[in-house]
């Protein structure tokens, strides 16, 4: 049996406040060829550290001490397809586009404040299965687009274009904050759990859920979606 064709998908992700919802997926008419990732990292030098421009405090170092400055967002670029000058598969079923526009568009959208949200939407671009702290899924708000459009039809509409879209990382501060922070942990909410039944096994207290609920900001305590990650505040 042949191994199904993992498709690249990019997932708006709408603001409601201070959490983001999940919108359809936009699958790619064809998946990239090749794909870029960087990142950067600052080192910097420190006042008074032996970096300076003297020559007493260059003679006794083969190179100025440095210090960790910040770490950098990770960029991500893609080079997409997109051709219908043939009939399109789309959800089981063959469509016939005029214009490849109505393809790029949705990219192009992704690039513009939406009604209601005071900002371009963020996105989550997955493909296939890769390994933890990997390239995938990576999170990030579109930075630039460039479409270029190579062939039309005889009134004028492009049908195949090719674009370049680049993302920087978008990290939810709260998520990054419990990543790094050592007094924080997480709970991913499996099926039948209650905060209850986590504060039980997290802190074998049953009452203590209510802590829980209060670091999650939990409007109803009694619904929780399964595979919602949950902060984990550490207890004295």
């Amino acid at each position: 049996m042949s191994t199904p064709l993992e498709k690249l998908t990019i997932t708006p992700l709408a603001k409601k406040g201070t959490s983001y919802e999940k919108l359809p997926d936009i699958p790619v008419m064809f998946n990239p060829e090749a794909y870029s990732i960087s990142k950067s990292v600052k080192w910097e030098t420190p006042s008074g550290s032996g970096g300076g421009s003297g020559p007493q405090s260059q003679s006794r170092l083969n190179a100025p001490i440095i210090a960790f400055g910040g770490g950098e967002s990770r960029q991500l670029s893609l080079e997409l397809f997109f051709d219908v000058t043939g009939p399109v598969e789309r959800n089981g079923q063959r469509l016939t586009i005029a214009d490849v526009r109505q393809e790029t568009n949705r990219l192009v959208e992704l690039t513009r404040i939406q009604r209601d949200e005071d900002q371009p939407r963020v996105c989550r671009i997955a493909w296939g299965k890769a390994p933890t702290q990997s390239d995938f899924p990576f999170t990030g708000v579109v930075t630039s687009l460039t479409q270029r459009f190579t062939q039309f039809s005889r009134d004028g509409k492009p049908v195949r274009a090719n674009l370049t879209i680049s993302f920087k990382e978008f990290l939810d501060p709260e998520l990054d904050r419990r990543q790094t922070d050592p007094e924080l942990t997480t709970h991913r909410v499996r099926s039948g759990e209650t905060l209850s039944s986590i504060a039980a096994e997290v802190y074998r207290d049953p009452r203590r859920w209510r802590t829980i609920a209060a670091a999650n900001h939990l409007d109803d305590p009694r619904r929780l979606p399964v595979g919602k990650t949950l902060l984990i505040p550490k207890i004295r």
